[in-house]
C-alpha cells in the first residue's frame, strides 16, 4: 500500500430533525451575520428554508439572502454575490441546496479576498483566505459538503473548471436524509450515478489497496441496491440515508486513499458537454461518459477490471458488466448515449478540444485527442 495523508476537519452532523442544530452551530463559531445563499426556491415548499431562517433567529444571528444559484453554477451569480457579500459586511455563507449551491458558496468564500475570481480557476493567484462555510444540504451526490473542491462556469468562455484549497472544508454540514424524500425521481439518480462515478474514478488506479478497493467496491453496492429500494419506495428513509452517506464518503478522501488523486478524465469530458450545455445535468453526463471511459481503457488494468466486474456487477468479464451497468443506468431513466443529451456528432471535435482546454488528462493511461475523440465516439 502506498504512502498517504489524509485530512479533513468537516463537521457532520446527520439524520432526521437536524437541521434546526445549523444556528447553533454557526454561533459556535462566533459569527453573527451570514448569507444565505439557495437555488431555484425549493427550500421553501420542503420545510428546510424555515428551519434554517428559525434556527438563525433563535441563536440572534443576522443574515441576508441570494437566490438563483443553477445546476451547473456560473461565474457571473458568484461575482454578483461577491458584491453582495461586501456590501453587506456578510461574515460566513450558509449553502443551502445541493452541490451546485455549495460550489458557489466555496467560490464566493474566497472570491470576497481575489480582485477576480476567476483568477484562481486560471490557476493564476493562490486561494490564501475564505470566508467560513456552513452547509445543509439537500442533494446527494457531489460531496461538496464535506470536500475542499468547487466547479464554476464561465459560459463567456465555455469554461468549467475546478479549484481545490483546503480552505473551502465547510466548518459544519448537516445531512438530514428525509428532506431528499420531495427531490424529483432524476435528481436521486443523477446524484447517485455522480456519487458512483467519484468512486470509480479513485478505484480503477488500484492495485494492492485493499482496504480501499474494499470500501469502494461496498459503496458502489450500496449505492447501487439503495436506488433500486428507492425506485420502489422513494419514501425508504434508510435506502435515502445509504445514498447520502455513501455520496458523502465517495469525495471526502475516504474513497481515495492510497489511489494517486484517481483519473478524472471521464469528469473533465463530462465538464465540457455542460460547459457547452448547461442544460445537462452533471450526473446525466457521467452516465453516459463513464461506461465509454471504461469501455476504451479498460485494456490498461485488465486485472484490476476484471475484479471491478466481478466484485460490483457479479459478471464474468468487465464487457459483461459493461452490458449490466448500462442496463442498470437505463431502468433507473438515465441516459447511456450522447444522443439521448441532444449532441450532434459534429460537436466531437469542439468537445474534445474543450476537454483539454484545461491542460492533459489521464492517470491509469495519458489520453491523446485520439483518444478522447474515440471514447466520445464511443459514447455517441
Amino acid at each position: 500500500m502506498d504512502n498517504f495523508s489524509f485530512y479533513n476537519p468537516t463537521k457532520i452532523i446527520f439524520g432526521k430533525n437536524t437541521i434546526p442544530s445549523i444556528g447553533r452551530e454557526i454561533k459556535r463559531n462566533n459569527i453573527d451575520k451570514v448569507l444565505i445563499l439557495a437555488g431555484s426556491g425549493s427550500i421553501r415548499n420542503n420545510g428546510v428554508y424555515d428551519a434554517v431562517t428559525t434556527s438563525l433567529i433563535d441563536n440572534k444571528i443576522q443574515y441576508t439572502e441570494q437566490w438563483g444559484v443553477r445546476p451547473n453554477p456560473t461565474l457571473d451569480h458568484a461575482n454578483e454575490t461577491i458584491e453582495h457579500t461586501r456590501i453587506n459586511k456578510i461574515q460566513a455563507i450558509l449553502a443551502v441546496g445541493g452541490g451546485s449551491v455549495i460550489d458557489e458558496a466555496k467560490s464566493i468564500a474566497c472570491g470576497f479576498y481575489l480582485d477576480n475570481l476567476w483568477d484562481a480557476f486560471e490557476r493564476k493567484v493562490a486561494i490564501a483566505n475564505a470566508l467560513p462555510i456552513f452547509t445543509v444540504l439537500t442533494l446527494s451526490g457531489t460531496c461538496s459538503e464535506m470536500d475542499s473542491f468547487a466547479v464554476l462556469s464561465n459560459q463567456t468562455e465555455n469554461k468549467k473548471w475546478p479549484i481545490g484549497s483546503e480552505l473551502l472544508f465547510p466548518k459544519v454540514s448537516i445531512i438530514d436524509p428525509s428532506v431528499q424524500m420531495s427531490l424529483p425521481w432524476h435528481q436521486t439518480v443523477n446524484g447517485a450515478i455522480d456519487a458512483m462515478s467519484h468512486i470509480m474514478e479513485f478505484y480503477f488506479l488500484g492495485t494492492n489497496q485493499e482496504i480501499t478497493l474494499s470500501t469502494d467496491e461496498a459503496m458502489l453496492r450500496t449505492l447501487i441496491s439503495s436506488l433500486d429500494q428507492l425506485a420502489i419506495n422513494p419514501k425508504d428513509y434508510n435506502a435515502r440515508a445509504n445514498i447520502a452517506w455513501a455520496a458523502t464518503l465517495a469525495l471526502n478522501g475516504i474513497s481515495g486513499i492510497a489511489l494517486n488523486g484517481g483519473d478524472w478524465s471521464t469528469h473533465r469530458m463530462e465538464h465540457a458537454l455542460s460547459a457547452f450545455h448547461p442544460e445537462i445535468a452533471h450526473g446525466a453526463g457521467l452516465a453516459v461518459m463513464f461506461p465509454a471511459w471504461i469501455e476504451y481503457n479498460k485494456k490498461f488494468n485488465r486485472d484490476h477490471f476484471n475484479r471491478w466486474a466481478k466484485n460490483v456487477w457479479d459478471a464474468d468479464s468487465p464487457e459483461t458488466a459493461l452490458i449490466a451497468m448500462k442496463e442498470k443506468y437505463q431502468n433507473w431513466g438515465a441516459p447511456v448515449t450522447l444522443r439521448e443529451l441532444g449532441i450532434k456528432k459534429e460537436e466531437i471535435p469542439s468537445l474534445v478540444k474543450n476537454t483539454f482546454s484545461n491542460g492533459p488528462i489521464g492517470a491509469l493511461a495519458a489520453l491523446s485527442f485520439t483518444d478522447v475523440a474515440n471514447i466520445f465516439e464511443t459514447a455517441y
